[in-house]
């Protein structure tokens, strides 16, 4: 199963929430209340965004972490991924060359195709940014009929 990890997940949460916020500056537990992510956690998850440029931070008793507001535009799933995970392989074959891969590779059917459905799925992850991944609001069906019953009145 492809999954990402859960600090990957994090790195997400964490990085839509500053974005949300921006240019506000937040410390790692002010973060951590809005989110609902352990402090820990985060601190780790921020300084390995910070490291990958994803992030900007602050040293001192008013330091913190921010994002840049335009940054939410630019910044793709997969640089997130890629910060937390490293490069996107989904076959060793594609992430080492192909003659020490695996134990198969002289006799491999699908020998490099596999660099095609990796290509695809890393595509995709680029094209969708950080201000993509607004929740999506789902209004339960009770409170639509009762919209469209004041509404007609």
């Amino acid at each position: 199963m492809l999954k990402l990890s859960r600090l990957t997940d994090y790195a997400v949460v964490a990085l839509f929430r500053l974005w949300q916020d921006a240019p506000q500056q937040k410390t790692a537990t002010q973060l951590a209340l809005d989110t609902g992510l352990p402090e820990p956690t985060l601190v780790k998850i921020l300084k390995t965004l910070a490291r990958a440029g994803l992030v900007s931070s602050r040293r001192g008793s008013t330091g913190g972490y921010y994002l840049e507001k335009e940054k939410g535009r630019i910044v793709s799933v997969k640089q997130i991924i890629e910060a937390m995970e490293g490069p996107i392989a989904l076959t060793t074959c594609i992430e080492t060359p192909v003659k020490t891969a695996c134990a198969i590779s002289a006799c491999c059917p699908v020998q490099g195709r596999w660099t095609v459905v990796n290509t695809a799925i890393c595509d995709v992850l680029d094209r969708v940014m950080l201000a993509d991944m607004h929740p999506v609001q789902v209004v339960p069906p009770a409170a639509e009929e009762a919209e469209k019953a004041v509404a007609h009145g």
